[in-house]
């Protein structure tokens, strides 16, 4: 494994992440609102009209006062590169409406999204490669043909339209009442058993879970039953049958290995779904999440919140594709460290 190969994909993250940063910035200070507005709103409700004070309800010298605090007395610029040397020290800010550190704020709600992302991880991958396999061996047969037909509807209806159908069949909507219609667990939770917790939990997050893998459990299967096909016609799998090898043999031993590069390509889509989760998944189901977070966040106004999760976001994304690029490398052995370097120059 080249060192120098890893280096340089670490330093093209840098000025991607930058990047982002830098646009995502820039549209929090054209968007308009802000912590001041807020402010001003607030107590223009509360005392409109007080002596010696603007249209806003506040003085002029708190009004300048509030300007300085939350740094907006600075330019954008210089506002900017602040921000980036608090990040570089960890510091992503202070949130304006939990009043609390971007980061404790964000880590408080990571548990929802790192629960559902490692779940969908692996339901995906653990369901989509053999099915995907029984698939190609069973290719233009009944079952082939009905799994790719509901594969297919699965993968066409949006995440959030299959979460809102899912609720009215079986949440109690119209026609079902079997799962519960939101939240992690019930109110008796901790007075539960064990088991019964285990059992309690998996009850809340089914419907959700359903809503998370669906597309992608349907985009990885086809995916692996396409690939699986192309190497069963390869010469490699003509020679092994030749020599009398099984075709479990030839499937496990073979072909599996060549075939799962396509499916490597997918872990950078997970690693978004770890961080950020799914903003319409977990407001539909109430899940207090970071991707519910983040829609709060971007609706108060809290644009520390904000940059903090698109920055750790992208940074995610970016750890994604370097492992995806790496996996893709190590399953396929045509492709070398040093033609990569080569496409990367």
């Amino acid at each position: 494994m080249s060192v120098s190969y890893f280096i340089r994909r670490l330093g093209l993250m840098i000025p991607t992440v930058f990047g982002i940063s830098c646009v995502m910035f820039a549209l929090t200070q054209i968007m308009p609102g802000g912590p001041i507005d807020r402010i001003v709103q607030r107590v223009k409700f509360g005392s409109m009209g007080s002596s010696g004070t603007d249209s806003g309800g506040i003085s002029e010298d708190f009004h300048q006062a509030l300007i300085a605090h939350y740094g907006y007395d600075k330019p954008p610029v210089a506002r900017y590169f602040h921000w980036v040397g608090s990040v570089l020290r960890g510091d992503l800010g202070e949130s304006f409406e939990y009043e609390e550190p971007v980061l404790k704020v964000i880590v408080s709600k990571f548990p929802v999204s790192l629960t559902f992302g490692l779940f969908s991880f692996f339901l995906v991958y653990l369901l989509s490669i053999p099915l995907g396999i029984y698939k190609a061996y069973t290719h233009g047969k009944w079952f082939d043909s009905m799994s790719s037909f509901l594969l297919f509807v699965a993968h066409s209806i949006p995440s959030f339209i299959l979460a809102i159908a899912l609720l009215v069949i079986f949440a109690g909507g119209s026609y079902f009442n079997i799962f519960p219609a939101g939240g992690l667990v019930s109110d008796d939770f901790h007075e539960l058993s064990l088991v019964a917790k285990i059992k309690d939990y998996f009850h809340h997050i089914f419907l959700p879970l359903t809503a998370y893998v669906a597309g992608q459990f349907a985009l990885s299967t086809l995916l692996m039953k396409d690939a699986f096909l192309e190497q069963k016609t390869k010469a490699y799998v003509l020679t092994a049958r030749a020599k009398g090898l099984s075709e479990v043999m030839i499937a496990y031993r073979h072909i599996l290995r060549n075939s799962l590069t396509p499916m490597a390509t997918q872990i950078s889509e997970f690693t978004a779904v770890f961080l950020m989760g799914s903003v319409l998944i977990e407001q539909i189901f109430n899940l207090d999440g970071v991707g519910l977070l983040s829609y709060d966040s971007i609706l108060s106004r809290d644009y520390p919140v904000v940059m903090g999760i698109i920055l750790l976001a992208a940074f995610a994304q970016v750890i994604g594709v370097l492992i995806s690029d790496l996996l893709y490398v190590l399953l396929d052995p045509r492709v070398s460290y040093k033609s990569s370097l080569q496409e990367l120059s």
